[in-house]
């Protein structure tokens, strides 16, 4: 009688348990219903915003044959000043995601940092709208060839406290300028 009593316990404890995480499942799967558009539409904004900072005259085309650097440059914008391309490189934490702007002649128009989960303070500077968060992303302004942090034999300063952040945008940058080489 005991082991009948028992059995039943744990059942009701499990359809219990199942009956939480349905509905947990389920209003989770609502919210997202609704987030996702406007998560999108903010992003797709957001991307626009830093398209329109590398790339002067914004862009007419987006090329879908491309040369991806090792999987680096996901998209390519072509426009009447140059490359809108938004690159991947791997940060501190996680991806960055960046736009980087490059003219005809293979020089750096700009960069913006889209997204990016570097830690505050240190390696959030490079896509900061401080002094130095710009000083930092206007040292590739101008810029051609293959980039490196001082460190590295470059002529980049880097973040302080922050050297795999300031490697993987010049990672970044490189990929970009590589892939625009390979357009001409």
């Amino acid at each position: 009688m005991k082991t009948q009593n028992t059995a039943l316990y744990v059942l009701r404890l499990a359809l219990t348990l199942f009956a939480i995480t349905a509905v947990v499942a389920a209003a989770l799967a609502g919210v997202n219903s609704l987030t996702a558009p406007v998560i999108e539409a903010l992003n797709a904004e957001k991307t626009q915003q830093a398209i329109e900072t590398v790339l002067p005259g914004g862009f007419e085309e987006v090329l879908t044959d491309f040369d991806d650097q090792g999987g680096l440059v996901s998209k390519v914008y072509k426009g009447a000043a140059g490359y809108a391309l938004e690159v991947l490189p791997s940060g501190f934490d996680n991806t960055i995601t960046m736009m980087v702007g490059v003219d005809f002649e293979g020089k750096v128009l700009g960069i913006s940092v889209v997204s990016h989960s570097e830690t505050a303070g240190l390696g959030a500077v490079s896509a900061a709208d401080t002094a130095a968060g710009r000083a930092f992303r206007g040292q590739f302004v101008g810029a051609g060839g293959s980039l490196a942090v001082s460190k590295d034999g470059g002529a980049i300063e880097a973040i302080t406290g922050a050297t795999i952040t300031s490697r993987a945008v010049c990672a970044g940058v490189n990929a970009a300028l590589a892939c625009v080489a390979g357009l001409e």
